[in-house]
């Protein structure tokens, strides 16, 4: 029997103050699905996301709470599961704020996605095998930023920098690839690569992604079936196509116009700040770069 790609039984998470982010959500997902997650800010994907990739703990109080990806425990109970580096090392995170290493070239930003294979002597000298290096630029040249490949990662665009990070996925060979609200800084051409690159990996590698957006259509347009959330719970989970404007306004009430215009679709919008709570160093396998 093939092992779901995610499975999430009631998952709950109460910030300091009593902020309910997460309210027993339970979720699984199939072997090379692509689904969006959806909701107006505020309503819990981020913080989803982060549990699915063991970046923080549950409530320990949660009646039979686990998480697990590829069938393997990432935690339960609220306790991280012993080996959550190690499966890391399978989970491709794409962060809203690119998380690349400015100074660095785009190659080695994306070469970063071998440190769940290759001696760690190798990454903190930057001696790749050239057999990476080749799968490096393959990736690059599949996202359409190959010219790039060598110039300094502050020299990208904000949808350049998306796309290094996709390309540093590829070459992690992740089985799953989180994506949190990767377009919402972005204009709507960026955002259309960005979202094409993903929906590429998914089709070509068979590789599992969960996208969160913060925009309808672009879960209409690319994502098959959406998952969607509401001040920490799932009021929805079913074909995207089903996501009329008169089913979003039962949803979410007047908080429907946001995920309808799509506030990400705005030029230049700077992203909200994030705090990736026991974000990983390299070490931990996650193919994600410590800040420059």
């Amino acid at each position: 029997m093939m092992q779901l790609a995610v499975e999430v039984r009631n998952l709950s998470k109460t910030f300091s103050g009593g902020r309910r982010a997460l309210d027993n959500v339970s979720v699984r997902i199939e072997p090379g699905e692509m689904v969006a997650l959806i909701g107006a800010s505020g309503s819990g994907k981020s913080t989803l996301l982060r549990h699915l990739a063991g970046l923080v703990a549950s409530d320990r109080n949660a009646d039979g709470c686990a998480v697990s990806v590829g069938g393997r425990s990432v935690q339960a109970g609220g306790k991280l599961s012993p080996e959550v580096r190690r499966i890391r090392g399978n989970i491709g995170f794409v962060f809203q704020q690119f998380n690349l290493v400015n100074r660095l070239s785009v190659i080695t930003n994306v070469l970063i996605g071998t440190l769940s294979r290759l001696p760690l002597w190798r990454t903190l000298l930057f001696r790749f095998p050239e057999e990476e290096r080749r799968l490096a630029m393959a990736a690059l040249q599949r996202v359409g930023i190959a010219d790039w490949a060598f110039q300094r990662a502050s020299n990208l665009s904000g949808g350049q920098q998306q796309r290094a990070a996709i390309a540093r996925a590829m070459v992690q060979r992740a089985e799953l690839v989180l994506a949190d609200e990767p377009i919402a800084s972005l204009d709507p051409e960026a955002s259309r690569r960005v979202m094409e690159s993903l929906a590429e990996l998914n089709r070509a590698d068979n590789v599992t992604v969960l996208v969160s957006l913060h925009q309808v259509q672009f879960a209409l347009r690319y994502c098959p079936r959406t998952v969607a959330l509401r001040d920490g719970e799932i009021v929805f989970d079913g074909p995207s196509a089903a996501l009329t404007p008169e089913k979003l306004g039962e949803l979410y009430g007047s908080d429907a116009e946001e995920l309808l215009l799509g506030e990400a679709l705005t030029p230049n919008r700077a992203p909200r700040p994030t705090k990736i709570v026991g974000f990983p160093q390299p070490a931990d396998g996650l193919a994600v770069a410590a800040a420059s």
